[in-house]
């Protein structure tokens, strides 16, 4: 553990939270795309299929019960609870194309060809892509609410702060591990755009869009 990743889950936990309590208060998901959430509640329920077999810390089994409860609750919310409000007019990225290759990648590319290992590299490479359905519905509405713009911003944060995680662990630990620095590249490099629209107009005051 060192501060990057540290900081890292607290802004991946402040993004969760964010989300929920816009749900909550305004009684609506409008805005939010139900497909990314569903990705993200595949993506953590995969990977802590380890949950009640890997024990490593009480921090680290809190914070996989956290995401996966936080990850599915949203997606209740969505299809559930508020579906009145849900914008699935727009929320229309196909997540097959998502979900397919990462998959196939997952079983050619992994650290151990077993099953539990082929999971937690199949979430690795999908939460890289997670965030697209997100971001092509807000660019397909042209704009995004100003606490939907903060929720994006703190999860992109938080892979900013794990590469920086990463980087420390390089020359502290030693530790390099390609598949999940490449994966975090990618999913960083995602942000880029959001990163600058955010501060120069949403700290401005203004509402976020993105170039259709």
């Amino acid at each position: 553990m060192n501060l990057f990743r540290f900081s890292g889950d607290l802004s991946h936990l402040l993004a969760a939270l964010l989300l929920l309590l816009k749900m909550w208060r305004s009684r609506s998901c409008a805005g939010i795309s139900g497909k990314s959430q569903l990705l993200f509640a595949i993506v953590f329920t995969t990977r802590y299929l380890d949950l009640f077999t890997n024990f490593i810390s009480l921090y680290n089994t809190c914070m996989k019960v956290v995401y996966i409860t936080c990850s599915s609750l949203t997606v209740w919310m969505i299809y559930s609870k508020f579906k009145a409000t849900y914008d699935g007019n727009h929320d229309t990225f196909r997540i097959e194309f998502l979900l397919l290759p990462t998959a196939i990648l997952a079983f050619l590319v992994n650290h151990d060809f077993s099953p539990l290992e082929i999971m937690w590299t199949f979430s690795i490479y999908l939460e890289s892509v997670a965030i697209l359905p997100q971001l092509f519905m807000v660019s397909k509405t042209g704009e995004a609410e100003t606490i939907t713009s903060h929720y994006l911003f703190a999860l992109g944060l938080y892979r900013t702060l794990y590469l920086f995680n990463w980087i420390w662990r390089y020359y502290t630990e030693g530790f390099f591990d390609l598949l999940v620095i490449v994966a975090g590249l990618v999913q960083t490099v995602l942000y880029c755009d959001f990163f600058y629209l955010y501060i120069t107009k949403v700290l401005k005051g203004k509402k976020l869009s993105l170039p259709a």
